[in-house]
Parts: structure tokens; C-alpha cells; sequence
């Protein structure tokens, strides 16, 4: 058994397609229309293309439970999941430059860093990188 696909829900997709790609550097993979505005939009990192695909879910839109949970999540500050980095302070950098907004600074906690980031379309997103 493998992961292939990880949900992540966002309000937009398109927002969150342009904040992904040209933010973060995920590269498209699938864009397939489902009818009603919505797709099967999924992302894979440039540096694992053959990894798991990052599904930009737009379930808050559809399903009020998604909604309550991602909204209690982004309350709660707690990120909906995180993404491994080999430097933390250097992504931090790279992206408090390109106007992502941080509300966990670089931390080190035991054997690993993290921060913590919106992604802008309604979760809280951790970035880690093992000490």
C-alpha cells in the first residue's frame, strides 16, 4: 500500500492553483473539469514528480462539515498539513519575500524546524525540515 493523492481543501481553485504553482512551486499535473466550475486539479512537487499528487480540493465550497473543519482548524492555528523542506529559514526567506505570511517563525523543536504559513485559500500550511 502507497499514498498517491493528498487532499488539501481550498475556498478557490484557482487562487489556490496560482498560490501553489507560482508560490510555492508544486507543478500542474492534472486539470479536468467536472462540471459546475469545479476540477480534478492536482499538483506534484518539482522535485518528486513521481510522488504523491497534491489534490486542490474545493470541498468547502460543497460539503458545510469541510467548511466547519477547515474554519476550526485555521481558528485553531493549526496547520491542515505539512510540507518536508530541506531549510527551513531558507523557504521562510524565500517566500516572506514573495508576500506569504508566516504566523509561525522558523522553530526548532526537538529534531526537526518548522514554520507556519497560509496558503491563502484556508489552511494553515507547516513547512519541516529534519535536524
Amino acid at each position: 500500500m502507497k499514498v498517491t493523492l493528498i487532499s488539501i481543501p481550498v475556498q478557490d481553485q484557482e487562487k489556490a492553483l496560482q498560490f501553489y504553482t507560482k508560490k510555492l512551486g508544486f507543478l500542474k499535473n492534472k486539470d479536468i473539469p467536472l462540471g459546475g466550475g469545479n476540477r480534478w486539479l492536482t499538483l506534484v512537487s518539482k522535485e518528486w514528480q513521481d510522488g504523491p499528487e497534491l489534490l486542490l480540493e474545493p470541498a468547502p465550497n460543497h460539503f458545510e462539515p469541510a467548511k466547519v473543519y477547515q474554519d476550526a482548524l485555521m481558528e485553531a492555528g493549526m496547520p491542515w498539513t505539512q510540507f518536508d523542506v530541506e531549510d527551513v529559514d531558507a523557504e521562510y526567506k524565500r517566500l516572506t519575500e514573495l508576500g506569504v505570511s508566516f504566523s509561525v517563525k522558523p522553530t526548532e523543536a526537538g529534531t526537526v524546524k518548522y514554520a507556519v504559513f497560509n496558503d491563502t485559500c484556508g489552511n494553515n500550511i507547516q513547512l519541516v525540515e529534519e535536524l
